[in-house]
């Protein structure tokens, strides 16, 4: 029988998928950084690339402090999240939500590598890994503040901008009626059971 894997085995396995993650990032950066029509977004994406090859780098020092081979273990999350950004490309929308549709796959990536971050820094802790710890914590301040970034974009304008180029359906194109609804509002004995 094989002997189990340790937690160090879990870190390293996890080092090189978010190193794989990273490395697919960098092309999908460049890719909506191209589908940007917003500069602020395109400039955005622009510079989270170059940041992204920093990412990069504390990943492969992170694993060379460890005497462990500088390689990627394919991350299908990231691979997912860009496939499914780059169906968003092809659709057929308007300029602004376009931009807005970027904006929620850059954040979408973000997200995920977040989570990763998170991990990864409790794990080194954990075992003890100060340097690696540090490192990635750099890095986790820079996912953070990249995913901020993005949405002070989409909140400064992008997203008001799309929701104004839709139109509001007619009043007699809609199957609603006027009939107000009644809305059931819990029992004392209902709010009791929900606690």
């Amino acid at each position: 029988m094989a002997e189990a894997g340790t937690l160090h085995d879990a870190f390293i396995n996890e080092l090189r998928d978010t190193y794989d993650a990273e490395q697919q990032l960098t092309r999908a950066l460049s890719t909506l950084a191209g589908a940007a029509r917003s500069a602020d977004l395109r400039t955005a994406f622009e510079e989270h690339l170059e940041e992204t090859r920093g990412h990069l780098e504390r990943l492969e020092a992170i694993l060379e402090s460890m005497d462990e081979a500088v390689q990627g273990k394919r991350c299908e999350g990231m691979a997912g999240i860009i496939e499914e950004g780059k169906a968003n490309l092809n659709e057929d929308f308007d300029e602004a939500t376009m931009d807005a549709i970027l904006i929620a796959a850059g954040q979408r990536a973000e997200h995920y590598e977040i989570a990763a971050y998170n991990t990864l820094i409790a794990w080194a802790r954990a075992m003890g890994h100060v340097e690696a710890a540090d490192l990635l914590r750099d890095t986790l301040r820079e996912e953070r503040a990249s995913e901020e970034r993005l949405s002070v974009i989409a909140e400064g304008g992008i997203n008001q901008e799309a929701a104004d180029g839709v139109d509001a359906p007619d009043a007699e194109d809609t199957d609603e009626t006027d009939e107000e609804v009644e809305i059931e509002r819990p029992s004392s004995s209902k709010k009791a059971a929900l606690r």
